[in-house]
């Protein structure tokens, strides 16, 4: 499974550095020398002719730059190129990211598809992905109706996540699946 680290934005300078947009909580270590990503190119196609985005780009550097990721790719040598980049998402295969070392953090890729249960053991649906607000992580709970809920992925709401087991464990308060 892939995971998303980043999206190239705009060319910074004339050299081909571009900024990054940073999806990850490690972008030291995703974006370090040496690191090979996978591309997903942006929505808008390339013109005939143009620089294609290779499937796979390799960190020649990366920097910190006002607060914002500033990286050269190799084989990125001018802004033209650069600019061709631009909303390009760029990946990781999960198998290649360790596990955190804090059992009570994971990555969103674990949680993805486990199912939901409550304390009872009804089963309230699947996870089908994580939002990051500010406040906390929302699970986003598939219902088996078809429609959504978010659930604040907290100790007080969420007592248990067991990946073996391949369930999340639930203390909704009353209404919370209603919303």
């Amino acid at each position: 499974m892939l995971l998303v680290v980043g999206r190239i934005g705009k060319p910074h300078g004339i050299r081909g550095e571009v900024t990054v947009e940073v999806r990850t909580d490690e972008p030291e270590a995703r974006f370090a020398p040496g690191s090979v990503l996978v591309t997903e190119p942006g929505a808008v196609a390339p013109e005939p002719g143009a620089w294609q985005v290779p499937a796979e780009l390799t960190v020649e550097s990366a920097r910190w730059h006002q607060g914002r990721l500033l990286v050269a790719f190799e084989g990125v040598l001018g802004r033209d190129v650069a600019e061709a980049l631009r909303n390009t998402l760029v990946s990781v295969d999960s198998s290649a990211v360790a596990a955190p070392e804090d059992p009570e953090e994971f990555h969103d890729h674990q949680l993805v598809g486990l199912a939901v249960v409550t304390r009872d053991g009804e089963r309230l649906g699947e996870v089908a992905r994580i939002d990051h607000a500010p406040a906390s992580d929302l699970l986003v709970l598939r219902r088996p109706e078809g429609r959504t809920a978010l659930i604040p992925f907290v100790k007080a709401i969420v007592p248990e996540v067991d990946l073996a087991g391949g369930r999340v464990v639930v203390d909704p308060p009353a209404g919370l699946l209603d919303l």
